[in-house]
Order: structure tokens, then sequence, then C-alpha cells
């Protein structure tokens, strides 16, 4: 649990109560999409020409589930409104030690938001989008 996701610099679980949750490797490890070639259709040419030369990755969308735990109610909803609050500043920079030294640039869109608490009021899942504007600079 500690030392497997940080978030900003710190240390999630230590720092929020917050592990990665389902399907969450699969999501932020996946492919990138490619921006559309530069295409040319002549009628004094069978088919048509598609440059594919210089090549340019596009942005993504990606969606990730978190879970929270706290000690008690009042643990999990005071580590909840803080990792709210670290969401909320924008920039999300992602470094998972066990996928090597990448970090993953993301932008907090704050959408498609779907949430969960468990009975006790200790645990809970969060799921939000993300953008990573640059899917090529994963530099620290």
């Amino acid at each position: 649990m500690t030392g497997d996701l940080f978030i900003n610099g710190k240390d999630a679980w230590s720092t929020w109560g917050v592990r990665m949750g389902d399907g969450f490797l699969d999501a932020i490890d996946g492919f990138n999409q490619m921006k559309d070639y530069i295409e040319d259709e002549s009628r004094l040419e069978h088919g048509k020409r598609i440059i594919t030369e210089n090549a340019k990755v596009a942005s993504r969308e990606i969606t990730l589930q978190f879970t929270i735990e706290g000690g008690s109610e009042g643990d999990y909803r005071t580590k909840k409104k803080a990792f709210q609050s670290e969401l909320e500043k924008g920039a999300v920079n992602i470094k998972i030690p066990a996928l090597g030294s990448e970090v993953f640039k993301l932008v907090y869109l704050g959408k498609s938001i779907s949430y969960g608490l468990s009975i006790d009021r200790c645990f809970g899942k969060v799921s939000s989008k993300f953008c990573e504007p640059n899917p090529m600079d994963r530099s620290e």
C-alpha cells in the first residue's frame, strides 16, 4: 500500500488513505490514440494518399477509480475532503513505481464522477475523468 501510488509527489496511502481502484492500471497504462493523418483524395489517382511521416499522438481522456479508506468515519471524511481538494487543484501528476519512472501528467476534469460509500462510512470508491494533454511527456 505505502509506496504503490504517488500523487503530486505525495504517497497516496499515507496521505489520504487512497489506493488504485478497479481497472486503474489498465486505464493509465493503456495505448495512445493517434491524431488524424493527413489525407489527399484526387480524382486523378486510384484510392487516396495517407501521409504517415511525422505521425503524432493525440491527447487522451481516461477514467480512473480510487478507493479511500479511513480508520473511523471522521478520519475517512477528513481524508476524503483533503483528497478531493488535491484533485481540484487541476494538475495531477501520478507516479506508480511498479510501472517504472514515468510520471503521468494529468488534468482533473471532474466529469462523469461516480461515488460510493460503505455502510460504516469508513470506505469509499470514486471514479472520474482525467485528461492527459501530452501522452509523450512522461518525464519526471
